[in-house]
């Protein structure tokens, strides 16, 4: 116990342990006694991290987020032309945090439930930092003639806000157990938007008879 107490990764290994309860136990049954039996340290310890479970559970959201973004910078820094790469991104941002909680998907209204309102406000914060980089790759097809120039920060802020619609905390609990069905309706709206973006030529213009 002391040795993991010590550990550089601590924070991580407890978030790790809340992943895991949350699966098991729901976040209204976690306890934290259950927690630190999880990741085999003493409460004290996890008290010198985060002061308590909705600490806990909100530190964990925001793991995820950190590492999508990370991910979308990836992309964003990676090969590709911007169409596909804005296109990459799109499905990716949805399909990580998908991916990210549907181990606990049964128990994600109990935790979006018990959370809701510092949710929303860190949910906003995370958002505008995933626009911020879908505007990057958007100047940039801008840039090279492949999107509409105008309104490059309205237009990143717009395809978050579209496939919102898609993320975990707004889907039934049916949905949540079908991410081939959900995969494929974002795909169609992932082409629906990015066709909205894209520049058309004007073509040569007709004579008046």
């Amino acid at each position: 116990m002391r040795t993991i107490a010590q550990r550089d990764n601590i924070r991580d290994l407890i978030l790790d342990g809340v992943d895991a309860l949350l699966a098991r136990f729901g976040f209204k049954k976690m306890t934290m006694e259950d927690l630190a039996r999880e990741v085999g340290i003493g409460k004290g310890t996890i008290y010198l991290h985060f002061p308590g479970k909705e600490e806990l559970v909100l530190a964990h959201v925001d793991r995820i987020a950190e590492r999508l973004l990370l991910r979308l910078r990836q992309i964003a820094a990676g090969p590709g032309s911007p169409q596909e790469r804005l296109r990459r991104m799109l499905l990716v941002r949805v399909l990580f945090r998908f991916d990210s909680v549907t181990h606990y998907s049964q128990n994600l209204d109990d935790l979006l439930s018990s959370v809701r309102i510092p949710l929303l406000a860190r949910r906003g914060a995370h958002f505008e930092k995933e626009a911020a980089v879908l505007a990057e790759v958007l100047r940039d097809g801008c840039a090279q003639g492949v999107f509409n120039s105008a309104g490059v920060q309205m237009s990143a802020r717009a395809l978050v806000g579209c496939t919102n619609s898609f993320l975990p905390f707004s889907l039934s609990a049916r949905e949540l157990g079908e991410r081939d069905e959900l995969e494929k309706r974002l795909i169609g709206i992932v082409d629906l938007l990015l066709n909205g973006l894209l520049r058309r030529s004007s073509g040569p213009s007709k004579r008046r008879r």
